[in-house]
């Protein structure tokens, strides 16, 4: 990469961190303007600085899927927004099992419990949206299987924005708390940026990239 590529990176990514902090400030004081305004910029900004690093079509598709979700759930187009985060996480998971590093079935016993779990807790206070959150869950558990098996640092991007869009359902289902919109939208924020940076540099922090690793299932 050469610098000037770097040192525009540094500015997007530093610009989407700093709106990251607007959007869950604003949304922990309820400022709406500003609410809306870091909310639809937060996804570009993380798509901007992904292709400084030459992200793969997929996941740069998974990204401004992202967005548009974000765009659309704002404008209260709630099943177009529902369906273009499905779009996201269905480019999420070519992105990572095209590549994966281990194929654990621990991981995958333990999140498929933790979705049955979460869908019994929730699905008394869901009503008639029980069988779209189960399956939109199921979606998001898988990939967050898919990021783990890439690599832990994507993996952690996974888990993370699964809690966030856990923490809406637990509003779906009436039991709401203080914060939990802000709490929200920090897993949100940070799990994206998870899960872009384990796609575009998977050696980051966890090792040799996944391509240089043998596939093997514990």
């Amino acid at each position: 990469m050469n610098l000037g590529r770097l040192a525009r990176g540094r500015r997007l990514l530093t610009a989407f961190w700093g709106t990251t902090v607007v959007q869950v400030a604003a949304v922990a004081f309820d400022v709406k303007i500003l609410k809306q305004a870091s909310k639809v910029s937060m996804m570009p900004l993380l798509w901007s600085w992904s292709r400084t690093h030459d992200a793969p079509p997929l996941l740069q598709a998974a990204l401004l899927a992202s967005a548009a979700g974000d765009l659309l759930l704002e404008t209260d187009l709630q099943l177009a927004g529902i369906a273009a985060f499905a779009a996201a996480h269905a480019c999420y998971l070519a992105v990572f099992l095209a590549n994966p590093a281990q194929r654990s079935w621990r991981v995958l016993a333990a999140y498929a419990a933790l979705w049955a779990a979460l869908i019994a807790v929730l699905a008394p206070g869901l009503g008639s949206q029980k069988i779209p959150v189960a399956a939109y869950a199921l979606l998001l558990t898988a990939t967050a299987i898919a990021s783990r098996w890439h690599n832990p640092r994507s993996g952690l991007g996974g888990a993370l924005f699964l809690i966030s869009d856990a923490l809406i359902a637990l509003r779906l289902s009436g039991r709401d708390f203080p914060l939990r919109g802000a709490l929200t939208m920090s897993t949100y924020a940070i799990g994206q940026y998870l899960l872009t940076d384990g796609a575009v540099r998977p050696g980051r922090g966890t090792g040799p990239a996944p391509a240089s690793r043998t596939p093997a299932p514990t």
